[in-house]
């Protein structure tokens, strides 16, 4: 696995290994590219296995003026793509990371071969957006316990208190704004790109019946349940993460 930088600014920290399609891995909200080294060991046999720290997380750089949500990631996902001069590529969300996903989706169809979005919302309109802030700003051990859940392995709660203490505060607050402020309710219907939605049935972020109705909504869209596992199913539980995720992109692979 090696790191690689992409520009210009601001400069964007990519963990890659394998050949192939290009399978990018994107964090949540206080998550950066570390969260998904079991995934990019497993991925890296079949693809060319990517995760990037997002910009102003990880070893990725701050930034001036603040964040325009979808169009400040997508043109950072465009830039990571084209870096790779991957035409058309497979694309992974977790919870922020699936938001970000899905204004992809929907900005630049064409270029993707499939989505995945775990953990994830539609948008904030109609969500509880006081108590989502509240929680995000006042993080304490307990309250990261309770994003887990009972099937968890031991790893996940050191990788997730891990994540927590790299965060870029400054660069946080302003995707943290952004995110309740921008990110209003996506119109799902319209993507066209093969999903596959992933929930665990003790989410308590986002339960699974939100992950029933993206999945409802999007057309063709296919759904996997976790049992015992929380808002961090890649974290919880790499091994049916993983397994779940490459039944679905092997049968993209064979059938595009």
């Amino acid at each position: 696995m090696e790191t690689i930088h992409v520009g210009p600014a601001p400069r964007l920290a990519v963990s890659v290994a394998g050949e192939g399609t290009l399978l990018l891995f994107l964090h949540g909200i206080r998550g950066n590219r570390r969260n998904w080294t079991r995934q990019l060991e497993f991925f890296s046999r079949h693809f060319k296995a990517a995760a990037w720290d997002a910009r102003g997380y990880g070893d990725s750089e701050d930034y001036e003026g603040a964040l325009r949500f979808d169009e400040d990631f997508s043109a950072d996902l465009l830039r990571v793509a084209d870096h790779f001069k991957a035409g058309k590529f497979h694309l992974v969300g977790l919870s922020m990371g699936g938001r970000i996903a899905r204004n992809f989706a929907l900005r630049h169809p064409e270029r993707l071969r499939s989505l995945v979005l775990a953990g994830t919302s539609p948008g904030f309109e109609g969500l509880d957006v006081k108590r989502f802030v509240a929680e995000r700003r006042t993080a304490t051990p307990e309250s990261m316990r309770r994003l887990l859940g009972s099937r968890a392995v031991a790893e996940a709660y050191e990788n997730l208190i891990d994540s927590v203490q790299r965060v870029h505060q400054a660069s946080f607050e302003k995707t943290l704004e952004a995110s309740v402020a921008q990110d209003r309710a996506a119109p799902l219907e319209q993507i066209r790109v093969p999903t596959l939605v992933i929930t665990g049935d003790e989410d308590s972020v986002y339960p699974p019946a939100m992950a029933r109705d993206i999945a409802r909504r999007i057309p063709g869209a296919g759904l996997v349940v976790l049992k015992g596992v929380g808002h961090l199913s890649n974290l919880e539980q790499p091994e049916e993460f993983n397994q779940a995720v490459l039944q679905f992109l092997k049968h993209q692979e064979k059938h595009s």
